[in-house]
């Protein structure tokens, strides 16, 4: 596996925040590396130095030659009037400096354009879905021909279509497939689970910042759960050894006489190392404190829809649709965007609200006095002007969290905010950091049931994990869209599937409805594929070509070929080890004529492959 580029020693810092420091890292060819880590650990800007976009403070990097690096951005940003073919053009004039376009750049952006599904090219951009808009944004990288392609939260607001879509495109092995070398940082655990090749965690826990394993999602988790083991343990041997350093400094004038300035140093370094450890340990557990307060009600029906029918516009949502939920019920909501999710989330909460969205037949009918607490994905109960302090207590010095008052200082640090941050704008936080706002507010109330709209937009890993055991532990009922399949597997009792053309089937599991999806799809392009052979002539069969015979010199050539691969295979595995040689990495100068040479032998490896293929075909093989 031929090594594209390494980072060593890289450090970055923001004012008085250091974001990360000493972290290293290499990414090679073909590989699927995945980052991820707590909200502001680094990623983000990690990635971007990386990609060249941002310089680190310290640090360096050996890039193979010539090596041609494409970066997406997590927000999707396009010119008011672009359409897909513009958008793409203008980063490939971007790209030639403002050149004038060859004609096999303007080839090139047309066919990626193909090959990721338009099939109108000049459509006006604002129309798309934000999934179509992410997937130009992709186009536009792909068309530059980039080595390793870099992805910021790609998943991030995508509907289930688009995130399906998108493991396609990470599958080298699919019609679609990227072929190169990816990076891209996620929160989304299924889409790690089924496309990471190697994920490398940023974060304090670990010795240099990192901690990586080969794999997918799964081997990650047993791999770190066992080194956060081993560095507790060596923490407990480490406090057993201070322990007696510091009895053993505190004897009297005949055990000092004794003692070497050796022996003292020892004591010391042991006394530093258990401070580090204990830091990285303790590091893993700075998560938000998410519990929702319910109000015990015994009422077995909590609310209940029947028949109910929505059209918005000229379009039919759904149509006679029965639902019901009480006590420990998680309904989770499946469907594309546009399909009548939060429509349907719209009409629960209109039945307690009274001048709430009302269904255009049937009725929705709430317990007495149902207490709901509800979360929205826009975020509009959040004022962008706000002063953080007054959005997490807006009355006084202290909040009523079940029934006792908390200072508002300790109510922030539940959430991860220091008090230091008490006069940022709601507007100027982080989504991650807006999303926690939120739920800092509904675990004020008291509920029945929670009706919560892509709660987990924005929320790293850590929160993630707590946000689905605190509704897990929830004993009302949940009403739950979100496009984290992982979470939605786990904690949904029952998923309901909206197909956005006014049909609802409910399923028992993810995986039922994934099945599902897959059989009608295949019935779908098994009809077309009919269709076509209907409407199409039969084709004729190519007329066969009389192999070509080689000349002697090309003969030789074609004779001599397995074994030249062969030798520079050889060499390229030397070179290989040698990039991962301590002694070597140490050495800058060494270390950088390695990587260049290793660049050089994969590509003529490359060569060598792709002129034997050439000779074969030459040959009539």
């Amino acid at each position: 596996m031929a090594t594209l580029l390494t980072a060593r020693d890289l450090s970055k810092t923001y004012g008085t925040h250091t974001l990360f420091e000493g972290i290293s890292l290499a990414i090679h060819d073909d590989e699927r590396l995945a980052l991820i880590g707590p909200n502001g650990s680094g990623k983000s800007t990690l990635l971007k130095c990386l990609a060249e976009l941002e310089t680190p403070d310290t640090g360096e990097f050996t890039r193979k030659k010539n090596l041609k690096l494409a970066y997406v951005a997590q927000s999707d940003h396009f010119a008011e009037d672009a359409t897909p073919l513009s958008a793409v053009m203008d980063r490939l004039a971007q790209e030639s400096g403002g050149a004038s376009l060859s004609e096999d750049q303007n080839f090139r952006g047309s066919a990626v354009l193909s090959k990721l599904g338009f099939t109108d090219h000049n459509r006006p951009v604002r129309s798309l879905s934000g999934g179509w808009k992410k997937r130009l944004s992709i186009a536009c990288a792909l068309a530059t021909e980039p080595d390793v392609l870099m992805l910021d939260e790609p998943t991030n607001h995508l509907d289930l279509e688009g995130v399906l879509w998108l493991e396609s495109f990470v599958n080298p092995n699919s019609s679609v497939g990227f072929k190169g070398a990816m990076v891209f940082i996620t929160h989304d655990r299924t889409f790690l689970e089924a496309t990471a090749t190697r994920i490398v965690e940023l974060s304090r826990a670990y010795p240099g910042g990192t901690f990586e394993a080969k794999g997918n999602y799964t081997e990650f988790l047993r791999r770190k759960e066992d080194f956060l083991d081993a560095q507790a343990a060596q923490q407990s041997a480490l406090a057993g050894k201070v322990r007696r350093d510091n009895a053993w400094l505190k004897q009297g004038i005949q055990g000092r006489q004794t003692r070497n300035k050796s022996q003292v140093d020892d004591a010391a370094a042991r006394k530093s190392e258990l401070k580090n450890l204990a830091n990285r340990n303790n590091a893993p557990k700075q998560t938000a404190t998410i519990d929702f307060q319910a109000t015990e009600r015994k009422t077995k029906r909590l609310l209940a829809a029947h028949n109910v029918s929505k059209t918005m516009g000229d379009k039919k949502l759904f149509d006679s649709l029965d639902l019901e939920l009480g006590p420990g019920d998680r309904l989770g909501l499946l469907g594309p965007n546009g399909s009548g999710k939060t429509t349907l989330l719209r009409l629960l909460m209109g039945s307690v609200e009274d001048d709430g969205l009302q269904p255009d037949a049937g009725t929705v009918k709430p317990a007495a006095e149902l207490r709901v607490v509800s979360f929205t994905q826009h975020r509009e109960a959040l004022n962008p002007t706000q002063k953080l302090r007054e959005a997490l207590c807006p009355v006084g010095d202290t909040v009523d969290y079940r029934g006792k008052p908390l200072h508002v200082a300790s109510w922030a640090k539940m959430f991860l905010f220091d008090p230091g941050k008490f006069n940022t704008s709601v507007g100027d936080l982080s989504g991650g950091e807006q999303a926690r706002v939120l739920i800092a507010n509904l675990m004020l109330k008291p509920a029945d049931l929670l009706i919560l709209d892509e709660p987990t937009n924005d929320l790293d890993i850590p929160s993630l994990e707590v946000l689905e055991q605190a509704l897990t532990e929830f004993p009302g009922a949940i009403v739950l869209v979100t496009h984290d399949r992982f979470m939605l597997d786990r904690l949904s009792t029952e998923l309901l599937a909206l197909d956005g053309k006014g049909k609802a089937k409910p399923y028992a599991s993810y995986a039922q409805w994934a099945k599902d999806q897959a059989k009608r799809q295949r019935e779908e392009a098994a009809t077309k594929d009919n269709s076509n052979k209907t409407n199409s002539p039969s084709p004729q069969p190519p007329t066969p070509k009389p192999p070509k015979k080689l000349t002697y010199k090309l003969q030789r050539e074609l004779n001599g070929m397995e074994a030249a691969i062969l030798d520079a295979e050889a060499q390229l595995e030397s070179l290989q080890a040698q990039s991962s040689d301590a002694d070597i990495m140490a050495d800058r100068e060494k270390f950088t004529k390695v990587c260049q040479d290793l660049g050089d032998a994969q590509t003529k490896v490359e060569t060598l492959y792709a002129r034997w293929a050439e000779l074969e075909e030459l040959a009539g093989g």
